[in-house]
């Protein structure tokens, strides 16, 4: 019930909904210093993550019990909602490329994360332990979970959003994710987050009926960071923070490629990589974006099926 009305939600929207984004040319405007061929997608609709995260949303309230931990994982999600709507409002609407300031975005990130610190602790039992899948232990780090919190919340949603660069590469690659930490919540007696999970599931594929390359719409950064909050936010909840990281492998590479250029860039002004995130690299060095998006599902795939494992 989760995914199909979640999926349902999505399906049935994006033929209105997407033509009204036109209407109000709410389009998106690429950089010039990103790859040619994609000026040519300059123009196509973007915040449809609006479909997205509504449709997670409902599928969740309709599927599953309104319990503390379902109702702290919809505020993380849609508290970054918030975020990456405000921040595609200004960009496209106010005409203001920048969007958010990012201390702006920042002090939204700390004040979701000081809240599900505290409802954490005090209503669901969790701890400031942090277990480590390859040792099979747990170890506690005190008052520096609560710094890890922030980081997984920041690192996952930040990361998700640099994902969201070629077209269905963020929302296939959050479908596999989510896939696997459903099954992560199964096996930990999570059950209401596997159906919140399930929800995220069906409504990425659901998208990729609109997002597919040639891709009609956009999630923009009102699906990416709401997605990535969402998934920092099964991490979370399951305490299962390392092993966040280990399904999102391909989120991970994707952050660590644009630092690691910067880094490299500002230290000894090379590049590392043809162009960062580390997509465009591939697209350059003469992939199709279809290929690139193929090649990086399957890894996101192996990866998943490698958390599982150690799981």
């Amino acid at each position: 019930m989760a995914a199909v009305i979640a999926a349902g939600f999505v399906l049935v929207t994006g033929p209105f909904f997407i033509p009204e984004l036109h209407k109000l040319k709410f389009g998106q405007s690429i950089r010039e210093e990103g790859p040619k061929s994609h000026q040519a997608k300059s123009g196509t609709p973007t915040m449809g993550g609006i479909m997205i995260i509504l449709g997670i949303t409902l599928g969740t309230i309709a599927a599953a019990p309104l319990s503390t931990e379902i109702l702290l994982a919809l505020f993380i999600m849609l508290g970054h909602f918030v975020l990456g709507f405000l921040d595609d409002y200004i960009k496209v609407v106010k005409k203001r490329n920048l969007g958010l300031k990012a201390k702006q975005k920042m002090l939204g990130q700390i004040i979701i994360a000081v809240v599900t610190m505290v409802i954490g602790t005090r209503m669901l039992g969790i701890d400031t332990s942090v277990w480590l899948p390859l040792a099979n232990t747990s170890v506690n780090i005190g008052i520096g979970y609560y710094f890890l919190v922030l980081f997984v919340m920041v690192g996952a949603s930040n990361a998700v959003n640099l994902t969201d660069g070629l077209d269905g590469l963020a929302s296939g690659t959050m479908a596999i994710a989510a896939s696997a930490y459903a099954a992560v919540c199964l096996l930990l007696g999570h059950n209401d987050l596997a159906l919140f999970c399930v929800a995220i599931v069906g409504a990425c594929l659901a998208f990729l009926r609109f997002n597919a390359h040639p891709a009609k719409v956009f999630m923009g950064d009102t699906g990416s960071l709401a997605l990535g909050g969402a998934f920092a936010a099964v991490g979370i909840l399951t305490h299962t923070e390392v092993l966040l990281a280990i399904i999102g492998l391909i989120f991970v590479c994707e952050a660590l490629s644009v630092i690691i250029q910067v880094i490299s860039f500002k230290t000894t002004g090379k590049r590392v990589f043809r162009m960062s995130p580390i997509h465009h690299h591939f697209e350059l060095g003469g992939w199709s974006e279809w290929k690139v998006v193929f090649v990086f599902w399957t890894v996101g795939l192996l990866a998943s099926v490698a958390g599982l494992s150690l799981l």
